[in-house]
């Protein structure tokens, strides 16, 4: 990163160098309890706070769209089933790992909205089927890439490529030690 930066815009070699507060609380710890390795807690605690503060940036982004991120995760299951983009509800409800009541419930709205229809399954007649509408297939595909655009502009905000790319391989290998 060598752009240039005004003191009131620290650049993000310079923030990252700077206390955050995690940093408090592990050094806190550190005061009363000399003991404790904290390194896990601020791996933890800094990785919790990101993925919240995203969350509420993604959920202003689908905001945008009339939608939020539980609806979003519901037509985007079925975008990315691919064509015809249908699944049964309970594909979806594992996939989501949702309860069928709290899927019901996201069902009922996106088909309220006109983002997808629920059929009768042509092969079981107890079985439903969820079908993305053309009118969700649109709504995904811009609410997606809208999200898309806002984590690259966090992400490239403090980190490059390579680190970006990094950053994602350590979280995959910490994913699969759980």
């Amino acid at each position: 990163m060598t752009a240039t930066t005004s003191p009131a815009s620290p650049s993000a070699e310079a923030a990252s160098a700077l206390p955050d507060a995690v940093d408090a609380i592990t050094t806190q710890w550190a005061e009363v309890r000399p003991d404790l390795e904290t390194v896990p807690m601020a791996v933890y605690g800094r990785i919790y706070r990101i993925a919240r503060a995203m969350g509420d940036r993604m959920d202003k982004e689908y905001a945008r769209f009339g939608i939020g991120r539980g609806e979003f995760d519901v037509i985007a299951t079925l975008r990315r089933s691919g064509e015809p983009y249908t699944l049964s509800p309970r594909q979806l409800s594992g996939t989501l790992m949702l309860t069928t009541g709290g899927m019901t419930g996201r069902l009922d709205k996106l088909e309220k909205a006109g983002l997808l229809v629920r059929s009768p399954d042509p092969t079981d007649r107890r079985g439903l089927r969820v079908t993305l509408t053309e009118r969700g297939l649109k709504l995904v595909d811009e609410s997606v890439t809208a999200g898309l655009a806002a984590q690259r502009e966090v992400l490239g905000s403090a980190l490059d490529e390579d680190e970006a790319a990094q950053l994602s391989s350590l979280l995959r290998k910490l994913l699969a030690a759980h």
